[in-house]
């Protein structure tokens, strides 16, 4: 695999930089949080991605998309990164879009995918059900009701759950807590009775949701894949959702990195610019040399879903994903050490990076959950 873009990639990529510069800097998410916006993101900006294709970039072009690969996919998760951009792209688009194209029928396809390429349709998952992600701990019950199921259950940390229309419910139908096998998934309108969404207050300011489920009826078509086999549509989703994740990740780093390299060329003690300490030196190179390790794995990763190299993903996901929250971290920790007493304010914006960095890392699972699984998977 070349570790360089190809022409195609580089416009995507310096395109989704243009726009994100020019519509969605950091003093616009500034804004949508201190106006406590009700969606959280902007319609706006959700218009011109969605004029720019990015809604259908992975989605097949029989369903309106463009189908320009995950590669393709990550590139603009990359620069929302670097801008901390709230949209709907993760939870719509990396995360339910992906469920659809690998585990929907024919005519769930037909229905929900062109819908979600135009940017008329948003959706989310409905997974966790605790604070430590663990996808197989489902405890939502699915119950046989005349020609449907009932669901009960509750869930948390919802992305995007408070706008989204239409959600991706995971639930037992049979097996105990913790199985893998007896997990189902239904789609699931939030409009339904039943359904009471409660929107999170997350440190990053990012959109989250509680939602419970009282007896909320649902139609046995509205079952996504087979009855007792959601883990197989699961597990492939929340591997390109973590490599999603991380291409955003990856993109905070990046940022966060260059604006510190930047101030501590700038910032003057002792009549002497702070960039020439050799002890500042020294954290910068290993900063550089963690980036470049994180840009590797995470190429390789996303080129493997483009591929089909679905027997390499497991690893690759958990790699890239562990991987680009200790660098996330370390990164987000220095910067703001590095700016010294201004890093530590809110006036000043390297804080909002250290902050969506604590939440990021969490999501899809952190890098203590993604070494256990690289352990399983290597049979240890």
């Amino acid at each position: 695999m070349a570790l360089i873009l190809n022409e195609e990639q580089t416009l995507l990529k310096d395109s989704a930089k243009d726009l994100m510069t020019a519509a969605a800097p950091v003093t616009r998410f500034r804004a949508l949080r201190d106006a406590k916006d009700e969606l959280g993101y902007s319609k706006d900006l959700w218009a011109q991605m969605v004029d720019m294709g990015w809604a259908g970039i992975c989605i097949p072009e029989e369903f309106g998309g463009l189908d320009f690969g995950f590669h393709g996919l990550g590139l603009v998760l990359e620069e929302t990164g670097r801008t901390l951009a709230a949209t709907p792209l993760v939870a719509s688009i990396l995360v339910s879009a992906s469920a659809i194209t690998l585990g929907g029928n024919d005519a769930q396809k037909k229905v929900l995918l062109p819908k979600l390429a135009e940017g008329s349709l948003l959706m989310a998952l409905a997974l966790d059900e605790s604070s430590h992600f663990s996808p197989h701990k489902i405890a939502t019950q699915a119950q046989a009701s005349g020609t449907g199921f009932k669901i009960s259950g509750n869930k948390v940390f919802v992305l995007d759950g408070h706008v989204a229309e239409t959600l991706i419910v995971a639930t037992r139908t049979s097996g105990k807590t913790g199985d893998r096998a007896g997990i189902t998934l239904f789609l699931v309108d939030r409009a339904a009775a039943g359904v009471t969404v409660t929107r999170t207050k997350m440190v990053d300011s990012r959109n989250a949701a509680r939602i419970s489920f009282a007896d909320v009826q649902v139609e046995a078509s509205a079952m996504l894949g087979e009855l007792g086999q959601g883990a197989d549509i699961l597990d492939p989703v929340l591997d390109r959702a973590a490599l999603g994740l991380a291409a955003e990740m990856l993109g905070a780093s990046l940022e966060v990195f260059e604006r510190t390299l930047a101030y501590l060329k700038e910032r003057t003690q002792f009549e002497t610019k702070i960039g020439s300490f050799q002890a500042l030196q020294h954290r910068a190179v290993d900063m550089y040399c963690n980036l470049e390790l994180a840009k590797s794995i995470l190429m390789e990763a996303l080129s493997a879903v483009d591929e089909g190299r679905t027997a390499d993903l497991p690893v690759l996901a958990s790699s890239a994903k562990a991987q680009l929250c200790e660098t996330l971290h370390q990164i987000s920790s220095e910067g703001v050490q590095m700016h010294g007493g201004i890093g530590m304010t809110d006036e000043h914006e390297i804080g909002f990076f250290l902050k969506r960095a604590r939440v990021a890392e969490k999501t899809f699972g952190d890098a203590g959950y993604h070494y256990d699984r690289l352990a399983n998977l290597n049979g240890f």
